[in-house]
This record gives structure tokens, C-alpha cells and sequence, in this order.
């Protein structure tokens, strides 16, 4: 085939088509040039939709003419990379450039340990200070809140963080630069309402604010997005070290003339109002803005339902929905409650799955929902079209006993406050609703959200899928890690294990991810299936549990590549030492940095375990003429990926 025989147009209506999405305007071409053509669709996308021709390499090793193309959801919250049959019109390939990030287990916190404070070697003396928990500090529970002077690196950001044109003097004195933008965004919409705060430092670029967590994250935004910055920008400086660039397309306003495309620095949204217990990242080919965006975490178990009458008068244990308006910090919301009811076919007559039958009976009333096999977005969506003014779901599983609820496929992100209750707890209030008690009751949040813009590991985290998404494939091409067996979400916790080792740290010591934002202690297990240790009494996960459905994909699977790179890692540094200086240091940990951030550009599109085991391979090869091939080799067999490991196919788990 040497031309397409669908059109472009048809190919993006089509793709519309397929997501839900309705065009109410007409598509407009606003430029044009050899087979590619920009257009813009406002009722279906926020950024303009650029369509070209590619040839799109199959899972059989065969190409298809493609036309290739994004579209940005006018929600933000989903950007998908498209490619559609440009010969037959068929959908090849739909790919979500924001990579979210959500979990929900809840444990409590404890207060600082010990704290060593890194700095960047070579800085650039423009004046400026940060009040931060700096590197190596993972959160506030690792280290204390102290002010850092002067850490950019003049290397990585010779001009500092806040300039853009590579002249000498800051062209802005707010949380905004050449690496970065951090700002608030409280109302959830990406950064379209055009008022998102970013702090003030002044001329001088002093970002020095209070900090006090006795109150909601809203009380103390400069601090958070100060952090917000800091952490992006030292990512940006540390990983240019080890070759993520401007050639390799690393994320930079001004290139400062050492190649890449440029204009593509992160939007970072703090304290975004659009759910809780996430993070997420897009990541659009080099050239095109990057988004990242941190959420507020539910935080310590509390009590947000309060039985005002009757026999079960107290409080009860709940989690808010990830979603809809919050609860509120004062003027609780009190009514009485009422026991949706649904299609008496239904399998259960109580969990909304089907349409209501007594809206009269919910009509300014909390309504009483049981979880069920529907998503929790349609759920409460249809008790509030019924007149529910708030929503308590009762679990239908005794363990775990209470989840924070995700807003599915739904729009349900007006919908009103929610939480849900254990089932223990939800089965007397069903019963109690079911033999005609009245029950009065309230919602109020007595206790407050965890900010995660403090979690240092969690930010990293999400930076890192913006690094392996430009390396692997390279940095115009960022769809290479679409496949079952990716592993990007490992390969992130790890670029956040490394910024956050201590001197006197052991492999075998339990590294939890996202504890401080899940309001565990600094030795939970995190967010993970284990935590990361050396040691398999903590952490026995191989290749082999990768053929296990339950195990997550792609969370659990990225995990067991990444718990076996953390074992390389302490290898290469029980073999040449640690070295604290993250920026210029000579230590194992440096070594095994550069050496993954090689072998991600080695890597082929969609990777394999055993295709990226091989990449580090290659990578020790061309770097350190195969030095370290046994100790490689010994690491990975441990893990199950030995010489005779078997990947089988990438794309079918």
C-alpha cells in the first residue's frame, strides 16, 4: 500500500465514535503540510488534533498505514494516543498517555526519623530558597522541613528554575520556569479556569512559607506547591546526569540550544479537586507539554458518619468517595436516610445496578446503597437524579472492609458527598431501614486529607513515567509501553527508591511506596503487593507470579520487574559503595542508574522482562565493556529471569 484510502476525518470521527465522545462541532483544519494536517475539534478535545501518516508495527511483526493522532478529553482526563487503519478504516490501537496511579489501603503514620540533606554539587547562585522536605527525605514522616538555598543544578538548569529565555535574570518570581509550572488546581479541570495560584517568591525567589498539617491542604497551598516544585525540578537535574536530556527528550521550555524539541516543560497540578487517592502523568511526544497531576490522599480512617437516633446512635468508620463534592470540614450534612430500592428482578433490589423504583423516598434524603457488580459513579449519579443529597455505600465484602470508591466509567464528578461504610456496620443500618426505623444521620469529615505533594516518592513516580515513556522508542514516539508485560509502573517506584537512599540504608530494609500519602508508617508495606526488600522472607515475588491474574497489571506486574532492579541496584552497590551525591557521585547506586537509563533507550517498543533484562545487558556491554555480566546475570536468575527464562508473547499475559 503506497497511499491511504481513508480519510483523516473519517479516521478521527471514527475514533470519537469509539470513546463516547459526541462532536457537536465540525472538525476544522487549521494547517496542513506532506501527510500531516492539524485540526481543531473544541466539543471533543482541548489541545488541537494532529493527524499524520505512519506505518504502526503489529504484534505479528507485520506494519499497517496508520493515521496516527491524539485526542485530549475536554475533562483532562484522559489523552489518547490513537491509531486507526488508514487502508479499512479499523480501529489498530487506542493508547492513554495519562498513566493514573490509585490506591487505597489505609494503615496510620508516624512522625520524622533521622534525615541527611542532599545538595546539588554544582548550583547555580541566583538567590533562591525553597522550604521543602528535600532529597533524600521520601516525606514528612522521613525527614524534617528545612530551607534549602540555591539547588539548582548548572548543569542540568544552568540559568536556575525559574528562567526560560537563557539569559541571566528570572523571567518569573512564582512556582514557574523552564522545567516547570507548579500551581494549584482545587476545581479539577486541568488547569482551564485560567486562575490557578502558583506561590510568590519575589525578586528574591524566596519560597519560605508555614507549614501546620492541623488543618485542610487548602490552608497550606504555598508550602505544597512549593514542594511540588522542588521535587519536578530536582527529578529534571538529577535523571539530565544519567542522559535523560534534550536530545532524549527530557521535558525543558528552552533547550538552550543542546538539540530536542523544546516547549514541553510539566504543567503540575497540586491539590487537584478532581478525586482522591491518585496521581497521574501524560506524556505527549517531545514537543508537547507534559501533565502531571497530585491529588489529596483520605488519610486516617475517621468516622464521617454520625447516627443521630435510635438504637444505632454513633459514629461509624468510613472512607469518602474519590469523587463528587467532598465531604464538608464544618456544617454537616443532616437528613434522614432512605434504602434505594431498584427493579424487584434485580439479584440484589439494593445496589442502584438497575433503575430506582422509589425516587419519591430519596427526595432530600441520604441514601443507603449497597455495593454491588455496577460502577460507583452510576450509582450515586442516579441516586442524586433521584434527589439523594448524599450517598452511603455499604460494602458487600467483608475483607477489605472499606474501600475508597472510584468513579468508574461515569461522569459522577458533580455528584454529592458519599462515603462507605463496612458491611458489618451497613447490614444493621439496612435491616434497621428494612423493618421501617427512621434514622437521622450526617456526613462530615472529621478528620483531613493527607496532601500528596509532600510525598516526594509518589511525585517521582510519576515524573519517572514521563522518563521511560521518551526513552523507550525514543522521544517522538511514546507508545511503547502499551503491552501486558510493560513494566512501567515498576520501573517509576524506582526512580523513586533512588532519589530517596540514605546513607547507612540496606537492601533489606522495607521500602513501602506511597506510605506517607497513605497514612502508613515509614515501615509499612505501601501501596504495593510487598514491599521492596532484598530479603524474600519480605519480598519473594519472581517471574513466575506474573502468570498469576490476580496479580494487577499493570501495578503488580511492573512491581516484580522492579523488585528484581532493586536487587541489581543493592548488588552493583554491595559491589562498588554508595555514594550520597546523586548528581556527580561514583557509587554502585550511580553506576546502576546510568546503567537503566541506558538500557531504556537499548530497549525495543514494548518491551518484555526479558527484552529489558537484555537491554541492561547490551547496556553493561557498550558502557563498562561487560563488566558486571555475571553479577547481572546471578541478580535477574534469582528473580526467575535466568538464561532460560521464557517471555513468551508481550502482549498476552
Amino acid at each position: 500500500v503506497t497511499g491511504p484510502s481513508f480519510a483523516r476525518v473519517d479516521a478521527i470521527i471514527s475514533a470519537a465514535n469509539k470513546l463516547n465522545l459526541v462532536l457537536t462541532k465540525d472538525l476544522t483544519l487549521i494547517e496542513e503540510s506532506e501527510n500531516h494536517f492539524k485540526y481543531i475539534a473544541p466539543s471533543i478535545s482541548t489541545d488541537d488534533i494532529n493527524a499524520k501518516l505512519v506505518y504502526y508495527p503489529m504484534p505479528d511483526s507485520s506494519l499497517k498505514l496508520a493515521w496516527d493522532f491524539s485526542i485530549l478529553t475536554l475533562d483532562n482526563k484522559n489523552w489518547y494516543s490513537i491509531r486507526v487503519d488508514a487502508v479499512d478504516g479499523k480501529i489498530i490501537n487506542i493508547n492513554d498517555w495519562i498513566i493514573n496511579c490509585e490506591f487505597d489501603s489505609k494503615e496510620q503514620k508516624n512522625n520524622y526519623t533521622d534525615f541527611n540533606f542532599l545538595e546539588s554539587s554544582k548550583s547555580v547562585q541566583d538567590g533562591s530558597s525553597y522550604r521543602v522536605f528535600a532529597l533524600p527525605a521520601e516525606s514528612p514522616n522521613h525527614g524534617p522541613y528545612e530551607l534549602v538555598s540555591e539547588p539548582a543544578n548548572d548543569i542540568s538548569s544552568p540559568f536556575g528554575w525559574h528562567d526560560t529565555d537563557g539569559v541571566t535574570g528570572a523571567e518569573h518570581t512564582i512556582t514557574r520556569g523552564n522545567n516547570v509550572w507548579a500551581r494549584e488546581d482545587t476545581e479539577g479541570d486541568g488547569g482551564m479556569s485560567g486562575v490557578d495560584y502558583s506561590p510568590d517568591g519575589g525578586e528574591s525567589l524566596t519560597f519560605d512559607f508555614d507549614l501546620n498539617f492541623d488543618q485542610p491542604p487548602a490552608g497550606y497551598q504555598d508550602a505544597s506547591i512549593t514542594n511540588l516544585f522542588y521535587l519536578n525540578n530536582v527529578m529534571h537535574d538529577i535523571w539530565y546526569q544519567y542522559g535523560f536530556d534534550e536530545a532524549s527528550g527530557n521535558f525543558q521550555e528552552n533547550n538552550y540550544g543542546n538539540g530536542g524539541i523544546g516547549g514541553d516543560s510539566v504543567n503540575a497540578d497540586g491539590q487537584d479537586g478532581d478525586g482522591l487517592n491518585n496521581a497521574s502523568f501524560g506524556t505527549p511526544p517531545d514537543g508537547g507539554n507534559p501533565q502531571m497531576t497530585m491529588y489529596e490522599w483520605s488519610g486516617p480512617l475517621g468516622e464521617p458518619l454520625n447516627i443521630l437516633d435510635g438504637a444505632l446512635a454513633g459514629g461509624y468508620a468510613g472512607i469518602p468517595a474519590g469523587f463528587g463534592t467532598p465531604l464538608p470540614y464544618d456544617n454537616p450534612i443532616e437528613a434522614e436516610l432512605a434504602l434505594v430500592v431498584d427493579s424487584p428482578t434485580s439479584s440484589d433490589p439494593y445496589d442502584a445496578c438497575e433503575s430506582i423504583t422509589n425516587a419519591a423516598a430519596l427526595d432530600g434524603k441520604i441514601a443507603v446503597i449497597r455495593r454491588g457488580t455496577c460502577e460507583f459513579g452510576f450509582k450515586i449519579l442516579a441516586a442524586q437524579t433521584n434527589g439523594a443529597i448524599g450517598v452511603i455505600m455499604v460494602n458487600n465484602l467483608a475483607s477489605p472492609s472499606i474501600i475508597t470508591m472510584g468513579e468508574g466509567a461515569d461522569d459522577a464528578s458533580g455528584t454529592p458527598p458519599s462515603v462507605m461504610i463496612s458491611q458489618a456496620d451497613g447490614e444493621l443500618l439496612i435491616s434497621a431501614l428494612e423493618s421501617g426505623e427512621v434514622i437521622t444521620a450526617s456526613l462530615l469529615r472529621d478528620t483531613y486529607n493527607i496532601d500528596g505533594d509532600f510525598d516526594n516518592g509518589i511525585i517521582a513516580h510519576e515524573y519517572g513515567h514521563g522518563i521511560s515513556a521518551r526513552l523507550v522508542g525514543g522521544p517522538s514516539s511514546v507508545n511503547c509501553l502499551n503491552n501486558d508485560e510493560q513494566m512501567s509502573e515498576g520501573l517509576s517506584d524506582w526512580y523513586g527508591l533512588m532519589i530517596t537512599m540514605e546513607e547507612g540504608d540496606q537492601g533489606s530494609d522495607i521500602r513501602g511506596i506511597g506510605t506517607f500519602a497513605d497514612g502508613q508508617s515509614t515501615t509499612g508495606n505501601g501501596i504495593r503487593p510487598a514491599p521492596y526488600s532484598t530479603d524474600f522472607s519480605v519480598n519473594d515475588y519472581t517471574y513466575a507470579d506474573t502468570n498469576n491474574t490476580s496479580l494487577s497489571q499493570p501495578h503488580g506486574v511492573g512491581f516484580v520487574f522492579a523488585t528484581a532492579l532493586w536487587d541489581l541496584t543493592w548488588a552493583y552497590i554491595e559491589k562498588y559503595g554508595f555514594d550520597p551525591d546523586f548528581y556527580n557521585g561514583t557509587g554502585g547506586n550511580n553506576i546502576m542508574m546510568q546503567l537503566l537509563l541506558d538500557a531504556l533507550k537499548l530497549a525495543p517498543c514494548n518491551p518484555g522482562f526479558v527484552d529489558l533484562r537484555d537491554a541492561i545487558l547490551g547496556a553493561d556491554t557498550v558502557s563498562n565493556e561487560g563488566l558486571n555480566q555475571c553479577l547481572i546475570w546471578e541478580v535477574f536468575a534469582n528473580r526467575g529471569l535466568g538464561y532460560d527464562a521464557d517471555q513468551g508473547s508481550v502482549f498476552i499475559r
